[in-house]
């Protein structure tokens, strides 16, 4: 009996190397092995799951067909080859006409599963693997190709691509493809990339992806190159990208989502592509305005001299510009709008090759002096680039008056557009001058280049489209908190993402009003506010930038109970993590008597120093005007308020922390008693949230944090006594809930140990 075992075992160890399924982009084996990532308990010795190196993904797109090439990179990191069936995830709605599959320059025959037997083959996974990640894509179609062998030691190169028809979505062409299965990866991918090559037949307007922060560069009215990159990385969701073709002046889609009796959530998209050739430019008014005191010695002005040269060049023919320069007095070049030419430009040149540094700043002078620039009796759009590394020292320095100036000399249709150079400038008053204008901030970091970022915002804005832009909306829809309000200016090539919430599911025209060459224009669109489920980003976006409009209105305007409530129960809800809101929840939770079992972030939660560096944080949040710490507050804020999706709006909390550590015990010592989770300094509130960042979950309109072993839907807390549903993991009841409940799928794909609410039912999922 003794050596049939040892026999029995030795075969076993033999298929654990030889036999794998890779899914897309992770393996996972084939045989009765309970954890993907360690050997079973017998196992003689530890083995390595095959690991994804690289993902590239290249799709041509031409109107709405789209081929997609997938070239991947695996590498055995074990003394054994290994073999193995690679299944990859038709994506929805995708109705593929040609597969094909290269493996070292040879062609390889690919079998296609309906999405009746794949599901036999996702849920045989999930019960060998004791894993329900597969879940989430069990009601797809499925491609399955055998490989061997991968050698031991050595990089295997494969190859696929497939032609599918694309479908449209509220007036947009959707594509999609699944990179949500490299998470299943033992260890994060050296190299993901995604490259869309779009090409119409008619002129596109609006292109957006609401999973990704993608790159978009267009080529004329009708191409256009989308891409997106990362590296050492997990990727949580799959890539999603929307495009709109069309040959209206201005394009506008609605995206909603509305579930059970709460108020709905949407999107619209309001973008003119880009302008071509016989379009007759808006003419516009600028005036440059550059601050010249002694601060900007050196480097800082050269480089503003340049951008300014630039923007000068950039300049449209029938446009009318001034430049101003200030110091401790203000000298404006021409003292009025001058028309643009060649010897306008020529006299600017060389008022601008004369700029040097010396003196106090008078900034509100400045400030009051391009505002009075401006013909009250003009109708074209007006902006102001606005350009200083300082605070105000002479003249009006007070900060509600030089805001006051703004509001009355702006008259409701000037943009000041504003730069802070360095981190000695009021980043207060800067915003709330942006804010009064419709406009925004941005600063130039000590080892930014001036003239890049500022000739860069040029380009963006040198072809006004329509100005003053208006929506209304239909009434029984009772559309509000929208979000960016008011609207701002369209500029060619530039489109606006708007989210807000609506009451009622409803059909109608919205009318969006605006100035095109000093009149007044509407376009009407007809949109549908209905009952649908299936755009689940939508709410995240949206409580995304109400967050960052929130934050602005306690930076900028002084925090109130009812405003901190808000952000705080918003973050949890939606899984927006930073140093701010991770101790806001805490906090809120403690007060709240929340059960431990039940809190979002333990770990956090015993850290006493950590908490204590975070309202230390948090105060000065509210406190600071200039500085490191307040540029990167502003900068911070931007990226919620101006978000395109909520994924990358808080990538940036190392820049943040790293920022507020000027001028403060950043991490602050703690006792030997405080135990933080592995990876995390004891007293580091930034390392806390980052980590909560990586196991909180927002998946299919709910956000999953971990406690403990367990991923909890967030609305648990609040459903203390609702009934309770417990299913043991892989039993016959939890597959037939899986293959029941379909909206259920991607929250029994969080693990095998959850808990989530459904139809005032909390459903817990055990081990």
């Amino acid at each position: 009996m003794r050596t049939i075992a040892i026999v029995r075992a030795s075969v076993f160890v033999f298929v654990l190397f030889t036999a794998q399924l890779l899914f897309a982009q992770v393996f996972v084996p084939d045989s009765d092995i309970r954890n993907p990532h360690r050997p079973p308990d017998f196992a003689p010795y530890a083995w390595n799951a095959v690991e994804i190196q690289s993902t590239r993904v290249t799709t041509k797109i031409r109107d709405q067909i789209a081929q997609t090439k997938v070239e991947q990179v695996l590498y055995n990191p074990n003394a054994q080859q290994m073999e193995g069936s690679l299944l990859f995830p038709v994506p929805r709605g995708a109705q593929l006409d040609k597969f094909t599959m290269e493996i070292d320059g040879k062609m390889v025959e690919a079998e296609l599963l309906k999405s009746g037997k794949a599901r036999g083959i996702y849920e045989e996974i999930v019960r060998k693997m004791k894993d329900p990640a597969l879940l989430e894509y069990a009601d797809r179609d499925l491609f399955k190709l055998r490989i061997f062998p991968i050698p031991a030691h050595a990089e295997k190169r494969v190859t696929f691509s497939y032609t599918q028809v694309l479908t449209r979505d509220s007036g947009l062409v959707s594509y999609a493809f699944p990179l949500n299965t490299t998470r299943f990866s033992t260890k994060p991918l050296k190299n993901v990339s995604v490259k869309v090559e779009l090409e119409s037949t008619q002129p596109l307007k609006s292109i957006y992806s609401p999973s990704h922060k993608v790159d978009v560069r267009r080529h004329g009215q009708d191409r256009a190159t989308i891409g997106f990159e990362t590296a050492d990385a997990k990727c949580e969701s799959d890539f999603e990208l929307f495009y709109k073709a069309d040959a209206d002046e201005l394009a506008a889609n609605l995206m909603t989502y509305k579930c059970g009796d709460d108020d709905g959530y949407f999107l619209m998209l309001l973008s003119p592509g880009v302008v071509g050739k016989n379009h007759a430019v808006m003419p516009k008014d600028v005036t440059f305005v550059i601050d010249t005191s002694g601060s900007m010695q050196g480097n800082k002005i050269k480089q503003a001299r340049k951008a300014l040269e630039y923007c000068v060049e950039s300049l449209n023919d029938g446009d009318r510009f001034e430049v101003i320069r200030f110091s401790t007095e203000v000298e404006p070049l021409f003292n009025d709008l001058r028309k643009v030419s060649d010897a306008s430009r020529k006299e600017a040149q060389t008022f601008i090759k004369d700029l040097h540094a010396t003196g106090s700043t008078a900034l509100g002078a400045a400030l009051v002096a391009a505002l009075n620039a401006r013909p009250h009796d003009s109708e074209r759009p007006y902006l102001v680039i606005f350009l200083t590394d300082g605070l105000p020292t002479v003249g009006v320095s007070d900060e509600a008056t030089i805001v006051e100036h703004t509001r009355e000399g702006s008259g409701g249709s000037t943009r000041v557009f504003c730069f802070g150079v360095g981190y000695d400038v009021n980043t207060r008053l800067l915003d709330r001058i942006a804010e009064e204008t419709r406009a925004v901030t941005q600063y130039v970091l000590p080892e930014e280049d001036i003239e890049a970022k500022v000739s860069t915002f040029f380009a963006k804005v040198k072809e006004p489209v329509l100005a003053n832009p208006k929506l209304h909306f239909p009434d029984n829809a009772h559309v509000s908190k929208l979000y960016p309000s008011p609207l701002l200016d369209l500029f060619s090539g530039e489109q606006l993402v708007l989210v807000g919430r609506y009451a009622h599911a409803s059909s109608g025209k919205v009318v969006l009003e605006g100035t095109v060459n000093g009149t007044t224009k509407k376009f009407r669109y007809d949109v549908d506010f209905s009952t649908d489920e299936q755009h689940d980003f939508i709410p995240r976006l949206w409580a995304t930038r109400r967050i960052g409009y929130l934050l602005d209105e306690i930076r900028l305007h002084g925090e109130n109970s009812e405003t901190r409530d808000e952000v705080t129960a918003l973050a949890r809800k939606y899984g927006i993590v930073t140093p701010y809101t991770a101790y806001l929840i805490v906090d809120d939770e403690k007060k709240r008597n929340v059960p431990v079992a039940m809190r979002s972030m333990r770990t956090l939660d015993l850290d006493g120093p950590a908490m204590k560096q975070g309202e230390q944080l948090y105060d000065r949040y509210k406190k600071d005007i200039s500085g490191q710490a307040a540029v990167a507050n502003s900068q911070y804020n931007l990226n919620f308020k101006t978000a395109d999706n909520a994924s990358s709006a808080a990538t940036d909390n190392r820049a943040l922390g790293s920022a507020q550590a000027e001028g403060t015990t950043f991490a602050i010592s703690a006792p030997a008693t405080v135990s933080a989770p592995r990876g995390v300094a004891a007293g580091n509130i930034l390392a806390h949230a980052n980590q909560s960042a990586q196991q909180t979950r927002f998946v299919a309109g709910k956000n999953f944090f971990i406690n403990g072993n367990q991923w909890l839907d967030t609305d648990v807390q609040n459903a203390t006594k609702a009934q309770r549903v417990r299913i043991q993991f892989n039993s016959k009841q939890y597959f037939d809930l899986a293959r029941t409940n379909k909206q259920a799928l991607p929250w029994l794909a969080q693990g095998n140990n959850v808990q989530f609410v459904q139809n005032g039912l909390v459903y817990e999922i055990y081990p």
